[in-house]
């Protein structure tokens, strides 16, 4: 698990599977294969069944009204969505084949349980279950990373679940701002909170991104996020639940490098010059002689320039010069002494 050492000097980018397998296991093996290769750090899943979410009741407040899923009874949607159990330990050995870290989010103690079992590393925690503290702390106590999802949280919401799990001693913990909308508006996301909340809770900051496009992750890189999580699919074409918010792959990669050359160009706060910059002093301006000039002669704007290249004083000296006699002779195009000044 690569979590930590990764958000160092870089950005932790996680590819999010959820119910983009569409149901075959082997288009879950080809989402690991090209997640990797287009530059996921992590390939995630959800450990879940539709009994251990939700009830299977007709009432009307079980039904979803608007977004992606209208229509659908939750327990339908979960049955639709969900990652078979028995899949997982081979998802998680093929994450291991192509080098990516597998990591999934358990919905209830049985999932948890099951993943501590099959060797899960550390954990993400879903936005909508930032509030079941009972559950927080049942996976905190396992003592490996927690990977909080923010969406829909208030302040006092996610110091709670910041506080179920150092109530456990884990203190390494993760935040995700996340807008909790399928697929979410620009204008509703406030990624300005990201430097905010790290200051705030005092952990490292991410951003679970349900928006279209890679626009979203690079400015959260750009504000200082530590983990980007996306979803991603092999085909918009291949009708599942999550299908229309999640990017394909070649998306994905193209994201995935923006957010990295987001960071590098953020570097570091200084004013020293790179190599290449240092090469290009000699295109700066200086003052040259911009005819002969005796030895005594005062200097005018008629006998000296601010010309490049950089061989004479900086400009800065130029009002200084004019009216003062020049201490010795020169020559058309040379340097100005710094004797002079």
């Amino acid at each position: 698990m690569n979590l930590y050492e990764t958000m160092k000097n870089g950005v932790y980018i996680i590819a999010e599977m959820s119910a983009n397998h569409a149901g075959k296991i082997e288009h879950a093996f080809r989402i690991i294969e090209e997640a990797a290769k287009a530059g996921a750090d992590c390939v995630k899943i959800q450990t879940y069944t539709a009994d251990t979410l939700t009830l299977d009741c007709d009432r009307e407040e079980y039904k979803i009204k608007g977004g992606l899923w209208d229509g659908y009874r939750y327990y339908q949607l979960y049955q639709e969505a969900y990652t078979p159990w028995e899949w997982q330990p081979k998802l998680k050995e093929k994450c291991r084949e192509v080098g990516v870290d597998f990591l999934s989010t358990p919905f209830d103690p049985t999932a948890v349980d099951f993943l501590e079992e099959i060797g899960t590393e550390f954990y993400k925690i879903a936005s909508f279950e930032l509030v079941d503290i009972p559950l927080i702390e049942y996976t905190a106590r396992r003592g490996k990373p927690m990977i909080l999802s923010c969406g829909m949280g208030s302040e006092e919401e996610i110091e709670e679940a910041l506080e179920a799990c150092r109530r456990q001693n884990n203190e390494r913990v993760v935040l995700l701002k996340c807008c909790s909308q399928y697929p979410a508006r620009y204008e509703d996301m406030n990624l300005s909170v990201i430097p905010k909340m790290r200051e705030r809770f005092g952990v490292p900051v991410g951003l679970s991104d349900h928006s279209m496009g890679s626009l979203a992750p690079v400015a959260a890189a750009a504000l200082g996020a530590k983990v980007i999580e996306k979803h991603v699919c092999l085909s918009r074409d291949i009708a599942n639940p999550d299908a229309g918010f999640s990017m394909e792959m070649e998306e994905f990669a193209d994201m995935a490098a923006d957010v990295r050359n987001a960071v590098r160009l953020l570097g570091k706060p200084s004013y020293e010059l790179t190599e290449q910059e240092k090469s290009g002093l000699a295109m700066r301006r200086s003052l040259a002689a911009a005819r002969p000039i005796h030895a005594g002669e005062v200097f005018t704007p008629e006998n000296i320039k601010s010309i490049r290249p950089a061989i004479g004083i900086k400009p800065k000296y130029y009002r200084k010069l004019l009216g003062k006699a020049a201490k010795k002779a020169y020559a058309f195009g040379e340097p100005i002494d710094e004797t002079e000044v």
